[in-house]
């Protein structure tokens, strides 16, 4: 923490009133789950639809909280901050710990790409100062304000990263994060519940661009259809905008003459306004070179030298779960590209498939969260499949299947299997001396047992 959180300096900022015990003690973090609660912390009690966390006030005490923020009293002995809404006051202690923080902060969002850019762009700014970046999947409207609640006297960046289930999820995380440079990769149809169109991702997407700072600049990928409408909106909010694109000489931040190196992994030439530097990733996929350029036009949108964001992007390795190679024991690639799925990322990551030796083999799972369009859209990914070249694909769950019918008809050799332990069966039968497999679905598959099954035959 940066801010002065003794509890009197939080009531303010809460509007709270005490309760409990009567003291004055200044907790050292804020914590919302009991289990990971210690010594010196502040209890944040939120609630949610199965549980009530001021049910566990006293656990957390009993772990070494000094002080809870509640809705409503709970224990004489504790000192307490009774406020209205405890979800809200998560959010204001979060903007109250950004506010103190006089670095420079990142935040980015987008259908696809985003956790990739933040950790290319953390490791970018890790070779300049400390960097906090967002861990995991922590980029909601709890996770946003916990993760800046992180910031510490040592950060000198950091790089938030905003998701959205529904219209003005963003806007009220970005408003909390006050980014300098914001980023918005791309909008797709991934996730269509909770927005019910297209159009309505656009628009939600967006909202990061309302949080800028006064002197903020917006980052904007070029090469989406949906440019136009976000740098329209960027200039209706007076900032700066700095666009990048993949040989895209119309981009501030363009990467030309992209080209294929060894295994799969891509380069160009990064050219911002003149300068060129050239570049070689060491990550795999095509697709990686417009994050790549999504993090170096952040980098160069903050003032950064272009040369600097060179050596920082040929620094970065894959991220577990994201186009993670594995060299199994027979012979055979693995890419691993479990961690999530849309559609957009699931032809991305045939593309990067495809760049390898084959046969080619697809193991995929059900792509969650799509709506109404679920069973064409897994349809398309397998007529893309097959129509790519893929041999062999193997799918579980229950959508998928779609893609195993659609694969069949463009010619290549699909099963589907309805239970997870048959797919597991399949693999065992499998030649892996040669060609590459790529794991690929949303959270809710499950992919990942099967690069575990694969890697370690367990």
């Amino acid at each position: 923490m940066i801010a002065d959180f003794s509890l009197n300096a939080l009531a303010q900022v809460l509007n709270a009133e005490f309760a409990g015990k009567q003291a004055v003690p200044v907790s050292r973090r804020v914590c919302t789950d009991t289990r990971k609660v210690e010594p010196g912390d502040l209890f944040l009690a939120l609630k949610g639809p199965r549980f009530d966390a001021h049910d566990y006030v006293g656990d957390a005490v009993g772990k070494g909280a000094v002080a809870a923020v509640v809705d409503h009293s709970v224990d004489p002995e504790v000192p307490q901050l009774v406020v209205a809404d405890t979800l809200k006051a998560l959010g204001m202690l979060g903007g109250y710990n950004r506010q103190a923080f006089p670095g420079l902060l990142f935040a980015v969002t987008g259908s696809s790409g985003k956790t990739t850019v933040k950790e290319m762009l953390a490791s970018m700014l890790a070779t300049l100062g400390e960097t906090l970046a967002t861990r995991g999947n922590l980029n909601n409207e709890i996770g946003v304000p916990l993760t800046l609640l992180e910031l510490e006297p040592r950060h000198q960046y950091a790089v938030i990263e905003l998701g959205a289930s529904g219209l003005g999820e963003i806007a009220y995380t970005t408003a909390l994060a006050k980014p300098k440079v914001a980023i918005l990769t791309n909008a797709q149809g991934a996730h269509l519940e909770g927005f019910g169109s297209l159009e309505n991702i656009v628009r939600a997407k967006s909202e990061i661009y309302e949080g800028l700072t006064a002197s903020g600049v917006g980052v904007v990928n070029l090469d989406d259809p949906h440019a136009d409408f976000w740098l329209k909106k960027l200039n209706d909010l007076g900032k700066e905008a700095v666009t990048f694109g993949v040989d895209n000489p119309a981009a501030d931040l363009n990467v030309r003459n992209a080209r294929i190196g060894a295994r799969g992994s891509w380069g160009g030439d990064l050219n911002y306004r003149g300068e060129t530097q050239a570049l070689s990733l060491a990550v795999l996929g095509r697709h990686n070179l417009a994050n790549a350029a999504a993090a170096a036009a952040a980098w160069v949108a903050a003032g950064l030298p272009l040369e600097g964001a060179v050596a920082g992007l040929e620094a970065f390795r894959a991220v577990p779960g994201r186009l993670c190679p594995h060299i199994l024991n027979q012979g055979a690639l693995l890419i691993d590209d479990s961690y999530n799925a849309n559609p957009g990322a699931v032809k991305a990551a045939i593309d990067v498939l495809m760049d390898q030796p084959g046969p080619h083999t697809l193991l995929l799972g059900d792509m969650a969260e799509l709506g109404d369009e679920a069973a064409q859209l897994h349809a398309e990914v397998g007529q893309y499949a097959g129509a790519a070249g893929v041999e062999r694909l193997l799918t579980t769950g229950v959508l998928s299947q779609q893609a195993a019918i659609a694969a069949a008809e463009q010619g290549s050799e699909a099963k589907h299997f309805a239970r997870f332990e048959d797919l597991l069966s399949e693999l065992e039968q499998l030649d892996l001396t040669a060609g590459t497999l790529l794991a690929k679905g949303s959270r809710s598959a499950g992919m990942e047992r099967a690069v575990k099954a694969l890697v370690t035959g367990e």
